[in-house]
C-alpha cells in the first residue's frame, strides 16, 4: 500500500458542555488547567485514545486496523503474535518472558510486522522493547496538547445516589436526623464539570516519517474520519457533551512541507462574536456574558497570500 506523499498539518477545535474533558487523577480528577492563566488543558493522550476507540468501533476485526494500546491489554502479548508470524516452529515463543530479536534482519521483520498490523503503531509509533522486543518506532501523526481558548471555571458538583452498597450501609442514620428511624441509603459523591469550554489543539503528519511504519493514504482518510466523529461514540454523562467544530487541515506540495506550521495555524483565528462582530480574546472581553455556546465564538481562517504549495482544507 503506497504511504502518503504530503505533509499535512491541522487546526482541531471541539468544544465541552457541562463535562469533564480530562480529569486529573492526582488533582482529584479536577478539568486539567493550566494554573497560571487557568486555561483548560486536555493531553494528546486523551486524544489519541478518542483516536484509538473509533477506529476499533469503525473497523474493528479488519485486517491491518487492530489497536495495539487497548483498554486492559497486555503489551508483550501483541508483541508475541509478531514473534509467532517469524519463529513459526520456535516453542520458546510462548514460553519465555523475554524475547529478542536473533539480528538486525529479524528486528525489521517484527517491527514490520506490528506496523503492518496495529493502525495505532503505524500512526502514532510505539516504544516495544518491553521484555518481549519488538523494537520502537515514531509515528508519522503527533497531536498536541488541547488548550482552551479562553479560561474556564471548573464546577464542583455533589451527587447523591439513593440506594444503600449493602445491608450494614442501610441501617445507619441519616446524618442529622433525630426526629425518627428513618435509614439512610443515600452515598454522597462528587464530580467536576466544565459549564462551557472551546478548546484548540494542533497536529502534525510527518510523509517521512510515514515511510518508516507504512502509514497510507487510506488511514490519513480514516484519521481524518476518526477527528471528526470521535466525541460521537465516547458519550458519558462524566464527559458531558463534546464535539468537532472545526477541523482545518493544511496540505502541503511535497514531503517536507513549503511553510512552517506555526505561520500557517496563525491563520486560524478564534474570537469572541459580540453582535456579529469578531473581537479578539483578552481582557475587554470580561464585561461580557461567559461564552455558553460555539456561536459566542467566530472562527475565520485567512486564505489571503498563502506560501505556494500549501492548499487550506476545511473538513468540517
Amino acid at each position: 500500500m503506497t504511504t502518503i506523499s504530503n505533509r499535512y498539518d491541522f487546526a482541531l477545535i471541539f468544544e465541552v458542555v457541562n463535562g469533564n474533558p480530562n480529569g486529573d487523577p492526582d488533582a482529584g480528577n479536577l478539568p486539567r488547567l493550566d494554573p497560571e492563566t487557568n486555561r483548560g488543558l486536555v493531553t494528546d493522550v486523551s486524544l489519541k485514545r478518542k483516536i484509538r476507540n473509533y477506529v476499533d468501533l469503525a473497523r474493528h476485526g479488519e485486517d491491518g486496523l487492530h489497536i495495539y494500546v487497548e483498554e486492559g491489554a497486555i503489551l508483550n502479548d501483541k508483541h508475541r503474535q509478531a514473534y509467532r508470524a517469524v519463529r513459526k516452529d520456535d516453542p520458546k515463543v510462548d514460553k519465555d518472558a523475554k524475547l529478542n530479536p536473533k539480528d538486525d534482519a529479524e528486528a525489521k521483520v517484527l517491527t514490520r510486522f506490528m506496523c503492518d498490523n496495529f493502525f495505532d503503531v503505524r500512526t502514532f509509533g510505539a516504544v516495544m522493547s518491553t521484555g518481549v522486543n519488538c523494537g520502537q518506532v515514531k509515528g508519522p501523526v503527533q497531536v498536541s496538547f488541547a488548550r482552551s481558548v479562553e479560561p474556564i471555571l471548573p464546577l464542583e458538583i455533589s451527587i447523591t445516589r439513593m440506594a444503600a452498597t449493602n445491608e450494614a450501609e442501610k441501617k445507619q442514620k441519616a446524618e442529622g436526623d433525630d426526629s425518627s428511624d428513618r435509614t439512610d441509603n443515600r452515598t454522597m459523591g462528587r464530580k467536576h464539570i466544565v459549564p462551557y469550554g472551546l478548546y484548540l489543539a494542533h497536529g502534525f503528519i510527518s510523509a517521512k516519517f510515514a515511510e518508516r511504519t507504512g502509514f497510507s493514504d487510506a488511514d490519513l482518510r480514516l484519521l481524518f474520519e476518526a477527528l471528526t466523529s470521535m466525541f460521537e461514540h465516547d458519550r458519558s454523562a462524566a464527559r458531558g457533551e463534546m464535539a468537532t467544530r472545526k477541523l482545518v487541515v493544511f496540505k502541503h506540495e511535497n514531503a517536507l512541507g513549503n511553510a512552517p506550521a506555526h505561520t500557517l495555524f496563525d491563520r486560524v483565528k478564534i474570537g469572541r462574536n459580540i453582535d456579529g462582530t469578531f473581537h479578539a480574546i483578552d481582557g475587554r472581553l470580561d464585561n461580557f456574558p461567559p461564552a455558553r455556546t460555539f456561536s459566542d465564538y467566530i472562527v475565520t481562517i485567512d486564505r489571503d497570500n498563502l506560501p505556494a504549495g500549501v492548499e487550506i482544507i476545511e473538513k468540517l
